[in-house]
């Protein structure tokens, strides 16, 4: 059985051991009836996004409960097996079943979003620059694996760094070496302004239709509370001012626009009067968006772990923009919390002509079930558009969705923080302060839109 040890050179031989060792018995992956996606849908096709891998290479079963994973800081698993536990990160096994179960019930995606975080949950000391780019290497390797030939448009998080959090405003080691490993995915273009400040934008080279779509993804790590690279720094590594010029372009080039990214703008659904990066880079983000909402057909992000959505609107209040944070494939929580999430990934559905979003399929693993029948049978959770019975994903329809919400005893909130959760616990409740909390981070992303909605009680 592997003895956890803490030094570097352990952490990249583990890494890169997990990933060269076949261990997986692919006959153990069940894949349970679902909606199949065929490419000829009335206009309607389809794209991936995952996020939040966060794999955890010194996952192993052992009769020490504390000694499982370094995620868990010490603390005892509480019910291990061979797809984790929710102290832990992610055990490869569980990531690489995800991906079987993603290529198996859809052959035919237009593409993948990853949203960033593949290292795990574990102390500074624990990790090095070298650990980090190996992780990451070992999930752009898993992914390719899976998806030979599909076009991959990649974000970075904020622990796809070392020190994690601090993503720096010029090049650096990280940077490029990401760079070096997405050539298959990204143009020169793209892979210039990534070695620089690790974003990039790319157009999306659709076979079906004239209307071009654009891939802007940002690097709102920079932004990022806990991150001291970017502490009285107006604007770093300038993305602000390259973001307004892409869309600026786009805009006079009658192209749509997916905007992809980790750490979510808004405010927290967790914690209240919290945005999600610093309060001022909010601000800013915030207004980009209003200004060119026009253009922009969808947003993207992770980083929370948990199944959400929020709705941009503009000054006057008319609801312009759609946002979605998917759920994590890693199903850890802090050992002080109650709640977590189970692994998910999800499935959209987009109109081909104009890449206006019509339905999510929200896939999850129940993590108990799979350890107690060492199978990892994952599932549809649910198809958003009969799940919440709306027309389609536009900001309208969200918008009424949400007032739906607010109603006291909302049946289709209750469905929603159970979604939120990814299914963790069905007896989970979120009434009262979890409740406006709630309401509010999902309708109002700039400070006194929220303040006020909290003030008044979500009303």
């Amino acid at each position: 059985m592997m003895a956890l040890h803490s030094d570097s050179a352990t952490w990249i031989r583990i890494a890169t051991l997990v990933y060269t060792t076949t261990y997986i018995n692919f006959n153990y992956l069940l894949v349970s009836a679902g909606p199949y996606v065929s490419r000829d849908t009335g206009g309607a096709r389809q794209f991936w996004h995952v996020t939040d891998l966060h794999l955890d290479p010194s996952f192993h079963l052992t009769d020490d409960p504390r000694k499982v994973c370094f995620s868990s800081k010490g603390s005892p698993a509480l019910n291990p097996g061979p797809y984790g536990d929710f102290l832990c990160d992610a055990p490869y096994l569980l990531i690489r079943s995800a991906f079987e179960y993603m290529k198996q019930i859809d052959q035919h995606p237009s593409f993948m979003l990853w949203t960033g975080d593949s290292p795990p949950h574990v102390p500074v000391k624990e990790l090095s620059t070298d650990v980090v780019i190996n992780v990451i290497r070992n999930m752009t390797l898993t992914i390719r694996e899976f998806f030979p030939e599909l076009q991959v448009f990649p974000a970075l998080g904020n622990h796809d760094y070392w020190p994690q959090d601090q993503l720096p405003v010029s090049t650096s080691e990280v940077y490029n070496a990401v760079a070096d490993m997405w050539k298959c995915w990204l143009t020169d273009d793209a892979l210039a302004t990534l070695r620089k400040g690790g974003f990039y934008t790319q157009i999306w080279n659709s076979t079906v239709t004239q209307q071009v779509l654009r891939i802007v993804s940002l690097n709102t790590n920079l932004y990022y509370s806990p991150n001291k690279e970017t502490l009285n720094v107006t604007d770093p590594a300038q993305q602000f001012e390259w973001f307004e010029g892409v869309l600026k372009s786009a805009r006079q080039h009658k192209e749509q626009v997916y905007v992809i990214a980790h750490v979510p703008v808004g405010y927290l659904a967790f914690a209240r009067y919290t945005p999600a990066m610093r309060a001022h880079f909010n601000e800013r983000l915030v207004k980009i968006l209003r200004t060119y909402s026009d253009i922009i057909a969808g947003q993207f992000f992770g980083h929370t772990h948990r199944d959400s959505l929020m709705i941009l609107h503009d000054e006057k209040g008319n609801p312009v923009n759609s946002l979605f944070v998917a759920p994590a494939v890693t199903p850890i929580r802090n050992a002080m919390e109650t709640e977590s999430n189970n692994p998910g990934v999800r499935l959209f559905k987009y109109n081909e002509d104009d890449y206006n979003l019509l339905d999510i399929w929200q896939y999850f693993l129940n993590l108990t079930e799979a350890n107690e029948e060492k199978k990892p049978d994952w599932k549809l959770e649910y198809v958003m558009t009969t799940e919440y019975g709306i027309k389609d994903l536009q900001p309208s329809s969200l918008h009424q969705l949400a007032k739906q919400f607010t109603e006291p005893q909302s049946k289709q909130f209750s469905k929603y923080y159970t979604n939120y959760i990814v299914s963790y616990n069905g007896t989970f409740t979120c009434t009262g302060d979890c409740k406006l909390n709630q309401v509010c981070a999902i309708q109002y992303l700039d400070v006194v839109s929220y303040v006020n909605c909290i003030l008044h009680g979500g009303l």
